[in-house]
């Protein structure tokens, strides 16, 4: 059974329409898909993030996909760093891959989500080692996302050797930028799953 976690943003939720959506199309397309309520989710932390999906995960395999939004995908690709030597999973697509903090955001959200955003931005990936855990990585950048650099697409195209997707004014995919769907995760999640 193929199964996929969506893995939902700071101060985000499970109930959020993008992955209701997502969840809706993918379970009718035959997977088993799993919208796990990430601890805290106002003041995520790293290892209770890893610690749920390894809960929730159980045994990954070449089965197992992700989805991932804005801080979600962190959280996978931490999770994924985790992962013991030739354990392979079938791919992960990340929306709207937040890493770092831009001057913009700091002046706006203050000091509170800066201290809560260090652990994050401050704690470096092991890139290979994550990359050792798959082939299949797709990010999905929206033109206007007011948190998500464009450079971004660069770490990821060379880290991961990820695919790349550009969408026109999509914001940060979040309920505030009106995002119900995305239809281009499905059709890359179903494609990396030669559904």
């Amino acid at each position: 059974m193929k199964r996929v976690f969506i893995v939902h943003r700071w101060e985000g939720s499970p109930d959020e329409p993008m992955h209701k959506w997502l969840k809706k199309e993918l379970k009718e397309k035959g997977f088993e898909v799993e919208v796990p309520e990430m601890p805290n989710p106002d003041e995520p932390e790293i290892n209770a993030w890893i610690n749920k999906l390894k809960k929730v995960v159980r045994e990954p395999d070449e089965d197992t996909y992700f989805i991932g939004h804005s801080i979600g995908c962190q959280g996978i690709l931490r999770y994924l760093e985790t992962l013991g030597l030739g354990i392979k999973v079938g791919g992960a697509i990340f929306i709207a891959p937040w890493m770092e903090l831009d001057e913009q955001t700091i002046k706006e959200e203050g000091e509170e989500v800066i201290e809560i955003a260090k652990p994050w931005t401050e704690t470096s990936i092991d890139w290979d080692k994550v990359k050792s855990h798959s082939d299949n990585f797709v990010c999905i950048f929206s033109d206007d996302d007011a948190y998500v650099p464009l450079s971004n697409q660069k770490l990821f195209e060379e880290k991961l050797s990820s695919k790349i997707i550009m969408e026109h004014g999509k914001g940060h995919y979040s309920p505030d930028d009106n995002i119900e769907d995305n239809p281009a995760a499905l059709a890359e999640l179903l494609n990396i799953s030669n559904q």
